[in-house]
């Protein structure tokens, strides 16, 4: 187990963290202003939906040790509210975002194979969190998306 968390590891840093480097290379502000204004747009959302979750965690999942992620209940509040994953859909964002900026062949294929982990990522996790938190866990599947946070939304405040 350790070794494929390892591998994964190294895999998502080189997918996401190739495609920002990538990004960062390859980045002219001389294009379409109206694709590269979309794109950071798309980043900047992605900042909020990579943030908050800190938060909630923090102050509603009776953390236990250092570390916000280490809940003690099931959080289907605030921005868990809309997504199950918002720090993988924040990831998702910038994989949309970094190639609209650029429009270069290798932050496009870098951002497919990362959102490739994030997805698998994602389902690894809730198969985690359905052995932690049982039918409750199902149960919030089932109300709240994966990563749509315009259906999240529209489903929390209709």
């Amino acid at each position: 187990m350790k070794n494929r968390t390892l591998l994964t590891s190294i895999v998502w840093i080189l997918t996401a963290g190739g495609q920002l480097i990538a990004a960062w290379i390859f980045y002219d502000p001389s294009g379409n202003s109206a694709r590269i204004n979309l794109g950071w747009l798309i980043i900047f959302i992605s900042g909020i939906f990579g943030w908050l979750p800190i938060f909630t965690f923090r102050s509603r999942g009776k953390v236990q040790g250092r570390s916000y992620i280490n809940t003690t209940v099931l959080v289907d509040s605030g921005v868990y509210a809309i997504v199950r994953h918002p720090q993988y859909l924040a990831g998702l964002l910038i994989n949309i975002g970094a190639p609209l900026i650029t429009l270069h062949w290798s932050v496009i294929l870098l951002g497919l194979l990362s959102v490739g982990m994030y997805y698998w990522s994602a389902a690894v996790e809730e198969d985690k969190n359905i052995g932690k938190f049982g039918a409750a866990y199902q149960d919030y599947m089932l109300r709240v998306p994966r990563f749509n946070f315009l259906l999240g939304l529209y489903r929390k405040f209709r």
